[in-house]
């Protein structure tokens, strides 16, 4: 019978290499920041003006080949990461093609040499290549006149964007948050002392600092608020607060002024980028994505003109729309199979955590930020994530479920493989949210309306703890597939181990448990 869980296959499992891998983020923090950069960002590799799609391949493109594909009137190239399949491997009939979430690059599907799905791919004999939409990664916008300015940048800060180090985060990321009300002295990791004069100038110190956060995250008038840190430093110093906390104190108005300073650069920074995040879902629906599959039909060997693909989470959206509107328009689809993971296009029904995105409904409030710097705010978080004093402990659950990865790659994706976002994108995908599902920028067309017609091959495959795609919405949009074209399955036992967002890609597990799963579906649909 068909939409039944599926359990996990391996019985053993091994645990993801974590050869040459780097030391541990937190001395390189500022260094390693942002993944993804303003379209501008100066140029850290040469392309060959011979080979105009296929650039000179820097260290950080881990596959066999790097292609780029120019996308009709739209002035970006996309990168294409492919891997080619070795001699040994099976035969196939159809490339593979891979598409990631939204604000992430390559490299969630190539962490490391023992935890790379797309090597894994290939090495199964599928031509496997991966997607990096407009905006992300090493893709490249034309009017750069540069054809060696990629869209995204790997292992430094060039922008300038909120910039951090550790002892930073904590400020940036209260400035940024909404309904933030005070800061607990004692989750900061400061001293406490037992006198209760002491403990009442404290606590009215981090008060007036936490009326300081909402003004900045309020009021755009920053001198203003730099006289204010100046007065409030002055009482530190003439305060009977003596020893590690004045110093303590007095690092904090310091670093809170430096992000003062950073805030004010970024929302100036804003203003100008309208016209360099000006695109939304729909682009990599109607553009990006059609001009990616017929670069891969053009270079691979396809018999039938027809490609499979696997997609996670916006990455999976994208084929379910794709196959929406194949069944809209009454043609065949262009895939010859698809694997879903963690995706859906109805979260009406579903606790997912994105319903923070919410909040970015009203026009007005996206379009006074036009872009969000994802990979800079998870970077700047992560260390209060995966440390002491742990503010932010929660953020690693999104990602993976305890001890599903390795530390060292759960600090890498994290660093390495998160973008900016376009704020018209992300309101898109909120329309999810709604009655109706996902919707085209007009909100004309419900993406999830016309899944009725798919003749398309679907695996949909969730996680049993993902707290962004939880498998009630997975499973909302399976339901609307005739049951004759779908697979669905969810990963995870009840006693453990456990599934979240990222797992059924890089987790320990995946290898003996989802890559099988997925190898036994697109092998029987590469006929």
């Amino acid at each position: 019978m068909l939409l039944q869980p599926i359990s996990g296959a391996g019985a053993g499992a091994r645990r993801s290499s974590a050869e040459g891998l780097s030391p541990p983020p937190t001395a390189r923090l500022r260094r390693r920041v942002l993944c993804a950069i303003r379209a501008d960002a100066p140029p850290p590799i040469h392309l060959s003006a011979a080979a105009p799609s296929r650039p000179a391949k820097p260290p950080v493109c881990t596959a066999d080949e790097l292609h780029h594909a120019p996308v009709s009137g739209a002035g970006w190239r996309l990168a294409l990461w492919r891997y080619r399949p070795p001699p040994h491997a099976p035969a196939r009939n159809h490339p593979l093609m891979l598409l990631s979430g939204v604000g992430t690059n390559a490299i969630g599907f190539d962490l490391s040499p023992g935890a790379s799905f797309a090597r894994h791919m290939s090495n199964q004999g599928f031509d496997t290549w991966i997607v990096e939409v407009r905006g992300s990664g090493l893709s490249i916008r034309d009017h750069d006149n540069s054809a060696s300015s990629p869209s995204g940048a790997f292992d430094d800060i060039s922008n300038g964007t909120l910039a951090l180090d550790k002892s930073s985060t904590l400020e940036v990321a209260s400035v940024q948050s909404s309904g933030f009300s005070g800061i607990d002295y004692d989750d900061l990791g400061i001293v406490a002392l037992d006198d209760p004069p002491l403990l009442m100038e404290m606590t009215s110190f981090f008060d007036r600092i936490s009326k300081l956060l909402e003004e900045a995250s309020l009021n755009k008038n920053f001198h203003e608020i730099t006289d204010k840190i100046s007065v409030l430093s002055e009482m530190v110093e003439s305060s009977a607060v003596i020893g590690p906390m004045r110093e303590e104190s007095l690092r904090l108005l310091k670093n809170f002024q430096e992000q003062i300073d950073s805030w004010e650069h970024f929302v100036a920074t804003q203003m100008n980028l309208n016209s360099e995040y000006n695109w939304d879902f729909d682009h990599y629906l109607e553009e990006d994505i059609p001009t990616a599959v017929e670069y891969i039909r053009q270079h691979s060997r396809v018999k039938d003109g027809k490609l499979l693909a696997i997609g996670h989470s916006m990455g999976g959206i994208l084929l379910y729309a794709m196959l929406s509107k194949y069944g809209f328009e009454g043609v065949p689809s262009n895939l010859a199979a698809i694997v879903t993971l963690a995706s859906s296009v109805d979260y009406t029904t579903s606790n997912s955590s994105l319903k923070m995105l919410l909040p970015l409904v009203h026009p007005a409030q996206a379009l006074n930020v036009p872009a969000v710097p994802l990979g800079t705010l998870l970077a700047a978080a992560y260390p209060w994530a995966s440390g002491p004093p742990y503010l932010f402990s929660w953020l690693n659950h999104q990602i993976s479920a305890q001890d599903m990865m390795h530390p060292e790659l759960l600090s890498k994706l994290v660093f390495n493989n998160f973008c900016t976002v376009p704020a018209k994108v992300v309101l898109q995908l909120t329309t999810a949210f709604r009655e109706g599902g996902l919707c085209n920028r007009t909100e004309t067309f419900s993406y999830k309306d016309h899944l009725r017609y798919c003749q398309t091959p679907v695996l949909a495959l969730a996680g049993d703890k993902d707290l962004i795609c939880p498998p009630e919405a997975v499973y909302e949009t399976v339901k609307l597939i005739p049951q004759h074209m779908v697979k669905y399955g969810v990963f995870g036992k009840p006693e453990g181990p456990h599934y979240a967002h990222y797992d059924l890609v890089g987790g320990r597990l995946a290898t003996d448990e989802v890559y099988p799963c997925i190898i036994e579906f697109l092998s029987h649909h590469d006929q």
